[in-house]
């Protein structure tokens, strides 16, 4: 929502969320207003009644002529009052997620629903979400923030050689973004021979047990072939971009994704894709055409198509120009805010 807030000018805009933080900071610098709100108690835990509580009093203060709930659990919460606020309501599928009968129900009392990705438009239909509510709008990307550009120095401040290849990998560390397929897929390549290196880039923010072990699990992995040198984590990283250009392919092996923001970003920044056919993920690229799908935890598959990337230059740099081009017809920013504001009018207009 972020970047497509840049290239909405037919609204007056105001975000009601926490007045402290990066994303507080990063709206203001949009000439955006933000208003104190939060649905969450300060160690993270949802707080719907006193949120609802809390949101009453601030649509009275600022009458807003429409409200827009920008993730899943804010639409549910927003369903829940609908019916009782004369303003029109919409609100942001861009999780795939089961749902309670209630949680449907809520959502059903919200006029109208964007999906980021018709695999998420699917998914809550078939739970019961009403099919005539929802619209698909694709998220889009900043084709010159993410563009193909010439490799800087990430090898030399690794301290590896200029030939070393990087195998890319964003995403917050977690079970459903496949992490733990690194070191299967890395056991089946001649990492040392090859100099291939694994870089993924994200941090883990559950502080569930398991969720601690999966974490470590993925050191432990890379350890137990004796490839520990072959496994650089970046941790949280604002570079993405710099880091897009960098890879000689991302790997995204994940295994529930809507539509992958890290498949835009590399589509778009000529950098060669191997990732999952899940969810929205062939929405945005094509296999065979502008990147390489293999099925869930298929990792002789993803072993094969990385293979292939590899070993043959011309066939990357093919899937990669032909993924920009695609970004460049259906995915640019600009498309997703006209398609967002043609939305929201049509609401006010009703």
């Amino acid at each position: 929502m972020l970047s497509v807030l840049k290239h909405i000018d037919q609204f007056e805009v105001s975000a009601w969320l926490p007045t402290n933080g990066s994303l507080a900071d990063k709206v203001r610098e949009l000439n955006i207003p933000v208003i104190n709100y939060s649905i969450h108690t300060p160690d993270g835990k949802l707080k719907p009644p006193e949120a609802l509580d809390e949101l009453r009093p601030l649509l009275k203060q600022y009458c807003p002529n429409l409200l827009h709930a920008n993730s899943l659990s804010m639409s549910r919460l927003l369903g829940s009052i609908a019916n009782e606020i004369a303003i029109p309501t919409t609100g942001h599928l861009r999780d795939i997620m089961k749902l309670s009968k209630k949680a449907v129900n809520d959502l059903n009392q919200i006029q109208n629903l964007v999906a980021v990705s018709q695999a998420t438009a699917d998914f809550h239909v078939q739970q019961g979400v009403s099919q005539d509510i929802v619209t698909v709008i694709h998220n889009g990307i900043d084709l010159v923030q993410f563009q193909p550009r010439n490799n800087g120095l990430l090898r030399q401040e690794l301290g590896l050689l200029d030939s070393a290849i990087l195998i890319g990998n964003v995403g917050q560390i977690c079970l459903r973004k496949g992490h733990d397929l690194l070191a299967k897929v890395a056991a089946k390549l001649d990492c040392r021979a090859n100099d291939i290196h694994f870089c993924p880039v994200g941090e883990r923010y559950s502080t569930k047990q398991e969720s601690i072990d999966f974490d470590a699990a993925i050191d432990a992995g890379f350890e137990s072939l004796g490839l520990s040198s072959h496994l650089h984590r970046f941790g949280f990283r604002e570079d993405i971009p710099h880091l897009m250009n960098e890879f000689d392919l991302l790997f995204h092996p994940a295994r529930q994704e809507p539509l992958g923001r890290v498949l835009l970003e590399a589509a778009s920044s000529g950098c060669p894709i191997v990732a999952t056919d899940v969810g929205g993920s062939s929405e945005i690229v094509e296999h065979n055409q502008s990147a390489l799908l293999f099925p869930v935890d298929d990792v002789e598959t993803a072993v094969q198509h990385i293979q292939r990337v590899l070993s043959d230059s011309d066939f990357g740099k093919k899937l990669a120009s032909t993924a920009r081009k695609r970004m460049e017809d259906h995915f640019q920013v600009e498309q997703a805010a006209e398609r967002l504001t043609q939305f929201w009018s049509s609401q006010l207009i009703h």
